[in-house]
């Protein structure tokens, strides 16, 4: 597996649609305990990526996404827009610096972006948020991958991983962000960050198994 500038056009497709088919469970979600613009930033962000598709065209990987982060920077609103660029920057930079020539790099980039996000937002498993399914899926991504596993394997491990990360967060007290006012009523339901990068990382998996890539 190689990270290709056209497959991640296609996964932002894929990713925008996604989003689109779950507004009614985000943003059932953030209203119960979160801001409620969740849906509308994460929605503006899917929609921005899929109508980048000719300027990212002919960019390299690296490019394209540090493209994609400067964008979402520049047009995304609340926590969302900096973190999820935050994100696509960290891909960037190891893609730039290793490649995306294999499984492992793309799993190593993708663990780079989650440890920018981290750094960005100064937060960590355990608090209800949408790092409670990014980091077992970047660790599942990476341990998976050292294990030879195929690719349908690894899909099936990543997205295992982001819904028992989901899952998790039911039971957890916030404590970042509006929620964490609540205290333990927040307890019994599930983060919308959490489900929003659950759908993403679902959709890109079922995209990289439809078409084999």
């Amino acid at each position: 597996m190689s990270l290709q500038t056209d497959f991640i056009c296609s996964a932002a497709s894929s990713i925008y649609n996604a989003i689109i088919s779950q507004k009614s469970d985000i943003e059932t979600l953030d209203q119960a305990i979160g801001d409620g613009d969740h849906y509308i930033n994460v929605l503006r962000g899917a929609e921005t990526i899929a109508n980048m598709q000719d300027e990212l065209a002919s960019l390299a990987p690296d490019e394209a996404l540090n493209k994609i982060a400067m964008k979402l920077l520049s047009t995304v609103g609340g926590a969302a827009g900096p973190l999820f660029a935050s994100l696509y920057m960290g891909m960037a930079k190891v893609i730039k610096h290793n490649g995306g020539n294999t499984t492992l790099d793309i799993a190593v980039a993708f663990a780079g972006g989650v440890q920018e996000l981290i750094k960005r937002g100064k937060g960590k498993v355990g608090e209800k948020t949408m790092l409670d399914v990014l980091v077992p899926v970047a660790h599942t991504f990476i341990f998976s991958t050292i294990e030879h596993k195929s690719t349908q394997e690894i899909c099936i491990d990543i997205q295992a991983a982001a819904d028992k990360g989901l899952a998790s967060t039911r039971d957890l007290v916030a404590t970042r962000g509006r929620a964490a006012g609540l205290g333990e009523r927040t307890i019994g339901h599930l983060d919308a960050g959490a489900k929003s990068c659950q759908v993403m990382i679902n959709e890109v998996c079922n995209l990289v198994l439809k078409t084999n890539h």
